[in-house]
C-alpha cells in the first residue's frame, strides 16, 4: 500500500532527469569537440596538405585507401571524420558512400568465394547471424537495407556476413543506401571538427567567418544526428520484427 502513494510522486522526477542529462551530454559533447578539435589541428593540417599535394588525384587516393580499409577490416570512422574535415560535408559524403560501398562489395564477393570457409568458421553457432541468415532469404534486399540503417554486426563484419546469406549481389548492392544517414553523420561531425581545428590553428583568421557560421554548422549537426537516431530505431525495431517473424515469437511473451 505505501508503494501506491510513493510511485505517483516519483513518476514527474523522470522527465526532468532526462532533461538535465540530455543538458549534460550536450555539454560534454561541445567539450569534446573543442578537445578534438585543438588535439588534432596539427595532425589534421598535415594530411590536409598531403592530400592536397595530390592534386586531382588526392580524393581518389583518399577512396582507395577507405576502401582498403573496409576490406582489411579497419574502422574507418576517423578516415570518415578526416573526410569531412578536407572535403566539407557534399563532397565528403559522396567520397565516403563511394569508397564504403566498393569496400563492402568487394568484402561480399571475396565471402562468396576465397574466404568463404574463414567467414563460416567465424560466425558458427551465432545465434543472431541465424535469424538474419533466415530473414535475409525471405526479403533479401528489404533485410540488407535495414541492417545498413542499424547494423545489427559491425559494419566490417557484416561485408563479410552478407556474403554467406542468400542475398543476390545486386540487391545487397541497391541496399547499401542505407549507409547514407550513418556517412552523413559522420561527415557532418568531420566538417564541424575541421572547422574547430582550423580555428586552433590559423586563430582569428578563422573567425572572420563569424558566431552565426559556427552556431548554424553546430544546430546542422545536432539535427543530423537527431534524425539519424530516429531512423537506426526504427529500423532496429522493424529488423526485430521481421527476424522474429521467420525465428518466432520469443518465449516468456505475455
Amino acid at each position: 500500500m505505501s508503494d501506491a502513494s510513493v510511485t505517483p510522486d516519483a513518476l514527474p522526477s523522470r522527465p526532468k532527469f532526462r532533461r538535465w542529462l540530455h543538458i549534460l551530454l550536450a555539454l560534454c559533447a561541445l567539450a569534446a569537440l573543442l578537445w578534438l578539435g585543438r588535439a588534432g589541428a596539427a595532425s589534421l593540417e598535415n594530411f590536409a596538405n598531403w592530400v592536397k599535394a595530390q592534386g586531382a588525384w588526392g580524393p581518389a587516393f583518399f577512396a582507395l585507401g577507405y576502401a582498403l580499409a573496409v576490406i582489411a577490416c579497419v574502422p574507418g570512422s576517423l578516415l570518415t571524420l578526416a573526410v569531412g574535415a578536407l572535403f566539407g560535408i557534399a563532397q565528403g559524403t559522396a567520397l565516403v558512400f563511394a569508397a564504403a560501398v566498393a569496400g563492402a562489395s568487394a568484402a561480399f564477393l571475396l565471402a562468396r568465394t576465397l574466404l568463404r570457409r574463414n567467414i563460416e568458421r567465424r560466425l558458427a553457432g551465432n545465434a543472431k547471424f541465424a535469424a538474419v541468415d533466415r530473414a535475409v532469404g525471405r526479403e533479401g534486399r528489404k533485410i540488407v537495407f535495414l541492417l545498413r540503417l542499424s547494423p545489427v554486426f559491425p559494419f566490417n563484419l557484416l561485408n563479410y556476413a552478407l556474403g554467406l546469406t542468400r542475398v543476390r549481389f545486386s540487391d545487397a548492392l541497391l541496399a547499401s543506401v542505407g549507409m547514407l544517414p550513418g556517412t552523413l553523420l559522420y561527415v557532418y561531425l568531420g566538417k564541424v571538427i575541421g572547422d574547430v581545428a582550423a580555428v586552433f590553428a590559423d586563430g582569428a583568421a578563422q573567425v572572420e567567418k563569424g558566431g552565426a557560421y559556427y552556431a548554424v554548422l553546430v544546430l546542422g549537426l545536432v539535427a543530423t544526428a537527431a534524425v539519424t537516431t530516429l531512423v537506426t530505431r526504427t529500423a532496429r525495431r522493424a529488423l526485430r520484427e521481421a527476424t522474429q517473424e521467420v525465428t518466432g515469437p520469443t518465449q516468456g511473451g505475455a
